[in-house]
């Protein structure tokens, strides 16, 4: 693998810090997200330079770009600190979860109505037939203990 110039470390530099303003500001390429990742797609480096290598001797030294990436990181926390949503798709899902909410809030009050109307189709049904039960007793009541006969009515009688 060849090694990179200063001149193109200084090329790949500007690159990925005109990427990172683009990416921060939630211009993203399809299917991006704000991350390492998209950062480095956008910039065409290699997302290796990021993080940190291990020498011949497994001593640790520090990615190529690895200061871009701990500064890209510390701006996009600062942004979300400031309650800047800088992912179109976690705004997308922030708003779909509220649309969520709303629309099963509108389905328990939809379930309520229903019940709430069969409750009072059936009062309703069942106040005329007590009523009539009632008038029913009341008549009886009035035939066997009244002293009172009824008048024959010309009808009955042709």
């Amino acid at each position: 693998m060849a090694r990179l110039t200063e001149a193109d470390k200084a090329r790949n530099e500007a690159a990925i810090r005109a990427a990172m303003d683009r990416v921060l500001v939630g211009n993203l390429p399809p299917g991006g997200k704000v991350d390492l990742k998209t950062l480095a797609t956008t910039a065409d480096v290699t997302r290796t330079g990021f993080y940190p290598k291990k020498s011949r001797d497994a001593t640790p030294r520090p990615g190529t770009y690895q200061h871009l990436a701990e500064e890209f990181e510390q701006r996009l926390q600062e942004l979300r600190a400031a309650g800047e949503i800088v992912d179109p798709r976690d705004a997308r899902v922030d708003r779909l979860k509220k649309q969520v909410d709303e629309l099963k809030e509108r389905v328990a009050i939809r379930d309520e109505q229903p019940a709430e109307l069969t409750e009072s189709k059936a009062l309703e049904i069942s106040q005329p037939a007590a009523q009539y039960d009632e008038i029913k007793r009341l008549r009886t009541q009035v035939a066997e203990h009244s002293p009172v006969r009824s008048v024959p009515n010309a009808r009955d009688h042709p």
